[in-house]
């Protein structure tokens, strides 16, 4: 039991400012902002923006060199040269994933991120290591964040034999997603790797998340199988398929029947706004009611130098490739960041309801869409707790 105290003249919103009263880590009542002198247990906010806290929907933490000496990157021109220098260089990278993972971890929290999706990477190479380092690193931040993780056979599934095994180990351990790579481009054969995948899912009672980067009417056809499988596997509301890039490459004639099924089935999308290729069109999925979410994928890896885990920056890189100007695009594309990322990891979206939990952002600045723009520096509180401020966690673990 904690101490109530009055969270004072903040701005849900942007809207008119108002006093929120935390009991218990969860807001409990509303009412106009007061005049009345600030006790010492009030959080005086200022009369700034108050905002839920950030939604990461998609990293990979285990393989970031956040923190290790610059890399330039050396990757060759296609997905398989990619995979295969990351092998490489992580052979090379002697410091503990926990360190590396671990800071990257907290530089998410310090910049408001406090529920993630983290894919971890499985082979018969690296067994169950990277799985067992995250599950450990995530009983660390677990007061601070909500960590799910997914297995990911990065390498390959059905072409990598001993990897299935793996993932069901991992299922047993308790990872809470079931992941998938390119069932055409990485597996040459699309139902042998969905197959085990959804009835993996199946069997324990998960979700599924595949990355999918097949390109054109060959991404397209992909994407129907997996609603195919998601209805006879009856995964509604479960699955996310991340990059999706086909989504942007097709006309929407030929995608809008897709879309429309993608959303009766509940399955959400997972866009990082890239630069270098298609990207889903974020308005008229979203118009069609597909949940659209956002992530920053790979952080200072192998992959790319890029990134700093900073959602907020991702909602603008989203609003930057789709030139979303007006303020109501702009609130849009924060909802990306923030509930579409809980709708789509299955949490109940918090929109500072009463009742819900005190996990906010507080920033210098008059509404969301200059939030996405400015990406200011922020308090970030979890249950109603201050965490970070300045882009530092107070409580450092490393």
């Amino acid at each position: 039991m904690t101490q109530p105290r009055w969270l004072r003249n903040v701005r849900p919103y942007g809207l008119t400012a108002e006093d929120l009263l935390i009991e218990n880590g969860r807001f409990t009542q509303r009412r106009p902002a007061s005049t009345n002198e600030l006790l010492a247990t009030d959080i005086d906010g200022q009369n700034h923006l108050l905002t839920p806290a950030l939604v990461e929907s998609h990293v990979h933490l285990d393989k970031t060199l956040w923190g290790q000496p610059w890399r330039p990157n050396s990757a060759g021109p296609t997905l398989k040269d990619y995979i295969a220098n990351e092998r490489r260089i992580l052979r090379e990278v002697t410091s503990p994933i926990a360190q590396r993972a671990g800071a990257l971890l907290e530089n998410c929290i310090a910049r408001g991120s406090l529920t993630m999706r983290c894919h971890v990477d499985i082979d018969p190479e690296f067994g169950l290591r990277h799985v067992e380092a995250m599950q450990q690193l995530r009983e660390k931040y677990r007061d601070l964040i909500d960590l799910q993780l997914v297995v990911f056979p990065q390498t390959g599934l059905i072409s990598r034999p001993g990897t299935a095994q793996l993932m069901r180990e991992a299922m047993a351990l308790g990872v809470e997603n079931v992941g998938g790579l390119d069932p055409c481009g990485i597996d040459n054969d699309p139902v042998a790797q969905l197959d085990f995948v959804f009835k993996l899912a199946s069997e324990f009672d998960r979700g599924v998340d595949i990355h999918l980067h097949d390109k054109g009417e060959l991404g397209l056809w992909q994407i129907a199988l997996i609603a195919d499988y998601t209805e006879r596997f009856s995964r509604q509301n479960r699955v996310m398929i991340s990059h999706a890039y086909c989504l942007g490459m097709l006309p929407w004639s030929q995608v809008k029947p897709v879309a429309e099924r993608l959303a009766a089935l509940g399955i959400s999308l997972m866009s990082s706004a890239p630069a270098d290729c298609a990207v889903p069109p974020f308005l008229a999925l979203r118009e069609t009611g597909v949940n659209v979410c956002l992530g920053s994928d790979g952080i200072r890896d192998a992959w790319s130098p890029m990134g700093n885990g900073d959602m907020l920056e991702r909602a603008m890189l989203l609003a930057f490739r789709f030139d979303l100007n007006k303020d109501e695009e702009l609130a849009a594309a924060f909802e990306a960041a923030t509930v579409n990322g809980a709708q789509a990891l299955g949490y109940e979206a918090n929109r500072l309801e009463i009742g819900q939990p005190a996990d906010f952002l507080l920033m210098p600045v008059q509404t969301l869409g200059e939030a996405v723009v400015s990406r200011p520096l922020r308090q970030v509180y979890r249950a109603g707790q201050l965490i970070a401020a300045g882009g530092r966690l107070l409580d450092s673990r490393l």
